[in-house]
């Protein structure tokens, strides 16, 4: 009996994966100076951005090596009572926000820092500004992340929060293949065009 022929391959899926080795490659060849002053631009919009300036609670994140760095931000802004994200894999693929102690962080295999879960989780319903990585973005706040899904699933969550990608311009895309369950963001920021409205609140 002659095996099923395999499933036809999803382009969509196949695109993305190519313009995700694109922006490995593109972002490799920013120097670890020029990714420092891109950072210190980014925050600095973000640290005079009205949403983050009244936010009482806002979600951020801590980079894998060579994402913009935007840790800064919790000193620039300690009123806000910031969490970053732990991933979840069981019983569902999932962000867990805790809240942030520099001295209580677990390093991940996949390069980055994670809050210990034993930390005070916090909902997401009550976030009022999330902070969005990712490999790339259009213009209009339509993100490239990792193929893992976290983020989509968070977006995907609706909650009431302001939401802002935050990339490299090297990485802001002109296209990207969409899926029906890729949202945008609100707001995007690089380090040469600052802030940018992507798509309309609510």
């Amino acid at each position: 009996m002659s095996a099923s022929p395999a499933p036809p391959a999803d382009p969509i899926r196949l695109a993305k994966r190519e313009l995700r080795d694109h922006c490995r490659q593109r972002r490799d060849r920013l120097d670890e100076a020029h990714r420092t002053r891109a950072s210190e631009r980014i925050v600095s919009a973000l640290a005079r951005w009205g949403p983050l300036l009244s936010a009482r609670v806002a979600f951020t994140y801590l980079p894998m090596p060579g994402e913009v760095d935007v840790q800064p931000l919790m000193g620039l802004l300690p009123h806000v009572r910031w969490a970053i994200p732990r991933l979840v894999r069981e019983p569902v693929r999932r962000l867990a926000f805790h809240v942030y102690e520099p001295g209580r962080l677990i390093q991940h295999r996949y390069g980055m820092l994670e809050p210990d879960p034993a930390l005070p989780e916090v909902a997401l319903e009550g976030a009022n500004v999330i902070i969005v990585p990712g490999l790339g973005f259009t213009r209009g706040g339509h993100r490239l992340g990792y193929g893992g899904g976290y983020y989509d699933r968070l977006l995907a969550a609706g909650a009431p929060a302001v939401t802002v990608g935050v990339c490299f311009e090297a990485l802001v895309l002109e296209d990207l293949p969409l899926a029906a369950h890729d949202l945008a963001v609100e707001y995007l920021v690089t380090e040469d065009a600052g802030l940018r409205t992507c798509r309309p609140a609510g």
